[in-house]
């Protein structure tokens, strides 16, 4: 802030000149003073207050001749003031000083929290008579601050703030509460006292990619060991933090205790493992992730031929696409049923299955992947095979006894028919005996 509002040379300082460009050069430092929007004042090495602009008098509240001849004592208190003198000899030694913290009290009583930068003020001879005070109101910063503080205090999950070395500078009690450790045991510590050689290395590198904005430390694996000696997974989240210039100083982390969601995955993985059906996990590109020992018996296939390989290795183009839709609707619906698939196995069989499939969610809530199931339908298609063979010979038979039945009832009615002429025979017979016997 100093350079863009004050002119300094190499060593930031202020050099007052005593040949004829010397007004020349005080009217150019009195109207930068002036014009600063930050209130800037001059003091001699005692603390005595020389020259302040506008931003000074309007910032506390006083008269000209309230400020101008005064020492600073009479704005700051006394520990203040030592400090302030301090400050005064580094500025003489290195000729600057940054960032040291004032509180002035202000006409009408207000304790104004501010930071201060300070460099030389030379005479014509290089010696330093005094130093050019720039100061900075921290009120707002200070609010967002608190706030900040307040968020972190207060967030349900532990959050920490490290320096750039990995050095924990502010944790919250859910930090305490996760590791077992009591304040003074956390809070100015390394995090390699609390996390594996390995580990570590790892996060120093994470914060690198941090300072230099190429991403956030995003579901990064710690495993820190608490005060009773148990490793607790956990998943790191961070962001970079900046001073008020915009330069990294550190990092905020988000921890998340992996510890129910771990077991909750060694569950689903067990579930999946020992599942008497085929069941494989996919990402949303159709890439398998995970399968169960169903799916390498049912096609054949070692698990480095089946993992991270997309299904399209497996099922024909159109499939593919057709899987590819079912993923859609399992995103759109949460789940899909009965798509058929006909993946080739290592043999070069074509095995008919069916797929059932729901969504695979991560930690938000967002569809990630699919779990999909299969059922081998060779079976079931030889039963309908043979039911379908069975319907063709029954029909067949079905044929042959109405074509039967034609002969029978046919044979049958000529009998009928031939039993009721021998019947007319008969009785014509007896008409004629009758006859016979009344003429003799």
């Amino acid at each position: 802030m100093l350079d863009n509002s004050m002119p300094a040379n190499s060593d930031d300082t202020i050099r007052v000149h005593s040949n004829g460009n010397r007004s020349h050069v005080s009217l150019d430092a009195d109207i930068i003073i002036k014009n600063a929007p930050d209130p800037v004042f001059v003091s001699d090495l005692e603390g005595k207050i020389l020259q302040a602009n506008d931003a000074v008098y309007e910032l506390l509240g006083f008269r000209t001749d309230e400020v101008l001849e005064q020492s600073l004592s009479r704005f700051i208190s006394p520990e203040e003031t030592r400090e302030f003198t301090a400050a005064l000899r580094e500025v003489i030694e290195r000729g600057t000083t940054r960032n040291a913290r004032l509180n002035p009290r202000s006409a009408s009583g207000e304790i104004i929290p501010t930071s201060l930068n300070a460099s030389a003020l030379r005479d014509a001879d290089g010696k330093v008579i005094g130093a050019i005070g720039i100061l900075r109101d921290m009120r707002e910063l200070d609010k967002a601050r608190a706030y900040a503080d307040s968020l972190i205090k207060n967030a349900p999950d532990p959050v920490f703030v490290s320096d750039l070395e990995g050095k924990i500078l502010q944790a919250n009690d859910a930090v305490y509460e996760l590791l077992g450790f009591r304040t003074d045991e956390v809070l100015e510590q390394s995090l390699s006292r609390f996390i594996g050689p390995e580990e570590t290395r790892e996060f120093t590198a994470a914060l690198g990619e941090v300072i230099n904005e190429r991403s956030l430390i995003r579901d990064m694996r710690l495993n820190p060991r608490s005060a009773s000696g148990e490793v607790i997974p956990m998943s790191l989240n961070a962001s970079a933090l900046r001073d008020t210039d915009g330069r990294v100083t550190g990092a905020i982390g988000i921890l998340r205790d992996m510890r129910e969601l771990d077991k909750a995955r060694a569950y689903s993985d067990s579930l999946i493992k020992n599942a008497p059906d085929p069941v494989f996990v996919s990402d949303l590109e159709g890439k398998i992730l995970q399968a169960n020992d169903a799916v390498y018996e049912l096609l054949g296939f070692r698990p480095d031929e089946v993992l991270e390989q997309s299904l399209s290795r497996f099922i024909s183009p159109e499939e593919t696409r057709e899987f590819l839709a079912a993923l859609r609707e399992v995103i759109e619906r949460g789940v899909t049923r009965n798509a058929r698939l006909n993946p080739r196995s290592a043999s070069g069989e074509v095995i008919p299955t069916t797929l059932n499939a729901s969504a695979l969610r991560d930690t938000d809530g967002k569809v990630i992947g699919a779990i999909g199931i299969l059922r081998d339908m060779r079976a079931y298609e030889k039963v309908v095979r043979d039911l379908q063979e069975s319907k063709a010979e029954l029909q067949e038979k079905i044929l042959d006894l109405e074509k039967f039945e034609e002969v029978v009832v046919g044979r049958e009615l000529k009998m009928i028919a031939l039993e009721k002429e021998i019947e007319n025979l008969k009785r014509q017979l007896e008409r004629l005996a009758r006859g016979q016997s009344k003429w003799t």
